[in-house]
């Protein structure tokens, strides 16, 4: 079996801990899921700018969009999520720092797009 190692790396015992590829997927999965969503989220506000507040509402609440504004924020903050994680992973090298930084990533994209997910609902649903 051919080993891609360097001396070095066979000496520290450092290599491919192979999930390299999944993080890799899931982030050019949910880019290609959120280019349409984008498209249609920017039409949207540009339809929203020209109404009034009774008029997001009413547009808030139709089923289609209330759907395609929580997928588009749910994807979004798992793609930010895994794109910080990414870098967190590849820049930080002290273990309690790099430990921090992951679960303050998790805790911020998790608060952040629950919030916005509910936000959505909650006008959708008709208690705004």
């Amino acid at each position: 079996m051919v080993s891609y190692r360097t001396p070095l790396g066979r000496a520290r015992g450092l290599g491919s801990a192979k999930h390299g590829a999944g993080h890799w997927v899931s982030e050019r999965v949910s880019s290609i899921a959120l280019a349409p969503l984008v498209v249609w989220a920017v039409y949207g506000v540009l339809r929203l700018a020209a109404g009034d507040y009774g008029f997001a509402v009413h547009w808030v609440q139709a089923p289609l969009n209330a759907t395609l504004l929580v997928l588009t924020l749910a994807i979004s903050f798992w793609h930010m999520h895994s794109g910080m994680r990414v870098v967190v992973e590849d820049y930080i090298h002290k273990t309690l720092t790099k430990t921090a930084l992951l679960v303050l990533n998790l805790f911020v994209c998790g608060l952040a797009g629950a919030l916005a997910i509910f936000s959505i609902l909650k006008v959708a649903l008709g208690g705004a």
